[in-house]
């Protein structure tokens, strides 16, 4: 259940807190409810993030020299920090990220996504398949987060290449051979990004002025091209795909009665590409009248928060506008709450308006498909036609 969470979050069983072990043998503490996800996610004295970068299958030797020799380090940065450097990072970077900053991207993105569009209904009006993973939402991120952090010039499929490979290494259940040769892309890259962190400008410049060392300055690299684009277009497909089941709210999305921002936000309620994250206990707790001794794995399953029946009217159901859509934690809450959130939301509805139209007269030739994972969906292609 552990890797395939999102398959099991209409599952009626699982109570408010639950023990589980993975794949090694290590315990953790599954916890289900909104209310008590919210409350760990709010309590960072508490429930610290310290582990939320740990790779979940320990990493052998082997992989770990191959990362030594890239100098390969995860300082605590934002995720995984929660020390007293943390919130003048975070603004730093919320600053980058300044939801009026990004409400300048939306033409731009409009223009380049109506482009897009159009090249697919041209293909699919020929009798055609498309991939709309690849044609659409796996790169958009990047090139929007690029403008607006002035990432290094790296060509859109390294980078996405690396993005993927951090994914699995460090939250996807793995033989040690399959970790060596991530641990290889991953070091690799990350020595790019710490050349980067040494002279860019952007955000890495911001960081270096306000005096953070440059393994801080490359942690934040790390994590924005990680989070800060992969989910995004992680997202994306999801959301692209259950639309294709939703013919209803596609309708109204057509005549005006659905807004694109309310799709987006029941999609992140429905279809988070984060479905859980991690804390671990700093002292000895009560969670939902279960013992939690300091030192617990926790587990926070927010993709099953998201259907709790005490936030929303019907969990199940994709319905845009509902009673509690909008109290989702596809963001996480409280000091280390996803600083994109609006870029996020911005890139979804401007997708979500612009391909409603093409949705509805397609057919799904091939769903999208997502390995084992803690936390990251991940899906891959997503190929349709016209019906």
């Amino acid at each position: 259940m552990l890797f395939r969470s999102w398959a099991h979050t209409a599952d009626a069983h699982w109570p408010d807190v639950a023990r589980v072990r993975d794949h090694v043998g290590v315990a953790h503490l599954v916890v289900t409810r909104h209310a008590l996800v919210r409350e760990v996610l709010t309590d960072p004295a508490t429930y610290r993030p310290d582990n939320a970068l740990d790779a979940v299958t320990p990493i052998p030797v082997a992989a770990l020299r191959v990362l030594a020799g890239h100098r390969f380090r995860l300082p605590p940065t934002l995720a995984n920090n929660g020390g007293a450097s943390h919130p003048a990072i975070r603004a730093i970077v919320a600053d980058a990220l300044h939801p009026t900053r990004v409400a300048a991207q939306r033409p731009w993105l409009t223009d380049l996504v109506r482009e897009r569009v159009g090249g697919i209904a041209a293909t699919l009006a020929a009798g055609g398949s498309v991939d709309l993973y690849a044609r659409l939402a796996a790169d958009l991120p990047l090139l929007v987060l690029a403008r607006l952090v002035e990432l290094p010039d790296a060509p859109v499929g390294a980078v996405k290449e690396f993005a993927r490979a951090a994914l699995e290494l460090f939250w996807a259940p793995l033989d040690a051979d399959r970790q060596q040769a991530l641990a290889v892309e991953v070091g690799r890259f990350h020595r790019v990004l710490r050349e980067f962190a040494a002279t860019g400008g952007g955000l890495a410049g911001s960081l270096r002025a306000a005096g953070h060392p440059p393994d801080v300055v490359v942690g934040a690299l790390f994590f924005l091209l990680v989070a800060g684009q992969e989910t995004t277009s992680q997202f994306l497909t999801l959301l692209l795909h259950r639309l294709t089941g939703e013919p209803a709210v596609l309708a109204g999305l057509r005549d005006g009665t659905v807004g694109a921002a309310d799709v987006v936000e029941e999609g992140l309620r429905l279809e988070p590409p984060i479905v859980t994250w991690r804390r671990v206990a700093a002292v000895d707790a009560m969670l939902g009248g279960t013992a939690v001794p300091a030192g617990t794995s926790i587990v926070l399953w927010l993709a099953r928060a998201g259907r709790d029946p005490a936030t929303v009217d019907a969990p199940d159901e994709f319905r845009p506008g509902q009673r509690g859509s909008r109290r989702h934690l596809a963001f996480g809450a409280g000091a280390h709450r996803c600083v994109g959130d609006q870029l996020a939301r911005m890139e979804a509805a401007v997708v979500v308006a612009e391909t409603a139209p093409l949705l509805d007269g397609v057919s799904v030739l091939r769903e999208p498909w997502c390995p084992d994972n803690l936390t990251f969906r991940m899906p891959d292609a997503f190929v349709v036609r016209q019906r």
